[in-house]
Formats: structure tokens, sequence, C-alpha cells
């Protein structure tokens, strides 16, 4: 199992976000899915310690993730977060910082063909990007980390349709060519169906299903 959470919850301005949450994560494809405002994208910044629960525990292969150093955890659960985020300067100077903030070789043609641009895209300016090309550059610098797990917050809610299904094919195109599984928080049940095989559904900070995509959305 990938992760396991066990009655986590999360208050924030006295609000309770996640209510005793318990559910199961496994190796593969999982869409967190549910209504906005609901605690999804609370949720998926839990599972590398960009914040802790309150109360409950939540497991990483097997092992607590309060025992995990955060930044050793993020450079193994990375986070492509919903709007882009980049550094100024170059496509390459981001996909740079990132592995030197994991310590692995850049290899940049491999992580911009795997994010789905062309390798000329390494000496653009990401202010000259369009939404959709932050977005897959942002991919790209998460997998310049070289992550077994890679953490998607809603990450075509900006986009158009063509540019939404471009990025889909990335995804899946990704999980075809690399042993990495996904955690992809999405309001849109149809984008479950396509992305996902495991799915957790969350209204109002509790998880009311857990299971197979055909199980959880019949």
């Amino acid at each position: 199992m990938l992760f396991e959470l066990r009655d986590v919850g999360l208050a924030r301005g006295g609000r309770q976000v996640l209510d005793s949450v318990s559910a199961e994560i496994p190796t593969g494809a999982t869409v967190v899915v549910g209504p906005s405002g609901s605690g999804k994208s609370t949720l998926l910044r839990l599972l590398n310690r960009l914040a802790d629960p309150d109360t409950g525990t939540i497991d990483y292969r097997g092992r607590p993730l309060a025992e995990h150093d955060p930044l050793e955890l993020r450079r193994r659960v990375s986070l492509v977060p919903q709007l882009p985020a980049l550094l100024d300067g170059t496509v390459d100077a981001n996909l740079a910082y990132a592995a030197r903030l994991a310590g692995s070789e850049l290899d940049p043609v491999r992580c911009l063909r795997l994010a789905g641009l062309d390798p000329a895209f390494a000496e653009r300016d990401v202010s000259r990007l369009s939404v959709g090309e932050q977005q897959r550059a942002m991919l790209g610098r998460a997998l310049a980390q070289r992550p077994e797990v890679l953490l998607l917050d809603e990450p075509t809610s900006a986009l158009d349709p063509a540019a939404r299904d471009a990025i889909e094919a990335t995804l899946a195109e990704l999980r075809r060519e690399l042993e990495i599984s996904l955690v992809v928080v999405s309001h849109d049940p149809e984008q479950a169906r396509r992305l996902g095989e495991w799915v957790v559904r969350i209204e109002e900070g509790r998880a009311v299903a857990a299971g197979p995509l055909e199980e959880v959305l019949a």
C-alpha cells in the first residue's frame, strides 16, 4: 500500500477541514474526487508533509509519515500545484533547480519529453509560456527530481478542453513509461474515470468512499 490514512483530522481558522479521514491509496493511479471546498487539496498536502494532521496517522509504504524527513520525502513524493509557480528565468533553469535540490543528475531532454514538451522549450523564458505550457513545465520540473509519486492538484482546471486532453494524455504516457504512482485531485468525476484506477471520494472533509474506480463511481 502506498499511503494509509487513519482517522486523520485537520482544522484551520476554527474550521474542521478534514474530519476523521480513513482511506487507503495503493500504488498506481488514484484520483481524489469531490466538490470544491471539500478538503481534497488539504489532503494532498498532507501526503508530502507540506502540512501535518492535528489528529490521526498517515503511513507511506508502511512507515509513519511523521518519521520521514520532510525534504527527503518531497523529493520522493513531488507535488505539482494547481496554479503554475515557476521561478523567473528559463525552463531549463527551473529543471536544474529541482534536480539540484534532489541531488540528482539532470537530463533536460528526458524531463521535457516526459512532460510533453519539445527539447527546444529548455531555453524558453517561463514568462512567455501559455498556461498549458507552464503546467507542463511544472510537471517537467517535478520529474527532474525523479520522484516515486506525483501529487497533482487539479492539473487541468485552468486549461481549455484541448490543453486538458493533452495533459491527460501526457499523464497516461507517464504511467506507461515510468514506474511512478499518481495521486490526482479533481472535482470532475469524468476526469477521474479517464485517469484513475482507484478513487477516494471526499465530501465535507470526510472520506465517504474509497476503492476501485468501477465501484466508487458506479
